[in-house]
């Protein structure tokens, strides 16, 4: 399989139009990914033709539903969704924040090497002391809406909003939601995977 050729189908099914420079980022990020990912098991997912479905085209999938501004990716992992944000979004001045040492190092290697403004911050959400300045705060199968909502609540600027990444529309989530609303749900399709994604926004009571 050629990794170039599907990274550049994806991306046209999700309807982005991305630079052969920015491409290139994108893989080279991909290989980051892979290479670390032997040692230090970062993802589930070993096969770089399904990180590329599963991860970056994944993450991708929500860049049309971001605002510019600053965004905060809770429980990043192994950068995803914020790395291939930056990668594909310069207006975003994104920031990676998880509990995990390991991966907050693979992140801030990635970021080196890929020449990417962004910030990477080892800890937790509900320990981050910083004044609310995130426009976007994002989680990918991070916690429970309610969960979310609670642990960031303090780091989101005002008239900003949370995105949380899902797989089957979070029913259960949303009936016993407290903090914050349903502003819209929307459902993702990501090329080459077969499952139900939705991207669900939230916004604050007041």
């Amino acid at each position: 399989m050629n990794l170039a050729r599907e990274l550049d189908a994806g991306l046209a099914g999700l309807g982005l139009q991305v630079d052969a420079r920015r491409q290139a980022v994108l893989l080279a990020y991909l290989d980051l990914l892979a290479k670390w990912n032997r040692t230090y098991n970062l993802t589930a997912i070993h096969e770089p033709e399904r990180m590329l479905t599963h991860h970056i085209l994944d993450s991708l999938s929500i860049a049309a539903h971001v605002g510019a501004g600053s965004l905060l990716d809770v429980g990043s992992g192994a950068g995803l969704p914020g790395i291939p944000l930056a990668i594909l979004r310069p207006d975003l001045e994104v920031t990676l924040l998880d509990a995990s040492q390991k991966k907050c190092g693979f992140m801030q290697q990635a970021a080196i090497e890929l020449k990417l403004p962004v910030r990477v911050v080892h800890g937790r959400a509900e320990s981050l002391a910083v004044p609310p300045a995130y426009r976007h705060i994002a989680s990918r199968a991070f916690a429970d809406l309610s969960e979310f909502v609670r642990l960031t609540a303090h780091l989101l600027a005002p008239g900003g909003s949370w995105l949380a990444m899902k797989g089957l529309y979070p029913h259960e989530e949303v009936a016993q939601l407290k903090g914050a609303r349903v502003g819209r749900d929307i459902p993702l399709r990501i090329p080459g995977l077969e499952a139900e994604r939705h991207l669900i926004l939230l916004e604050p009571l007041s």
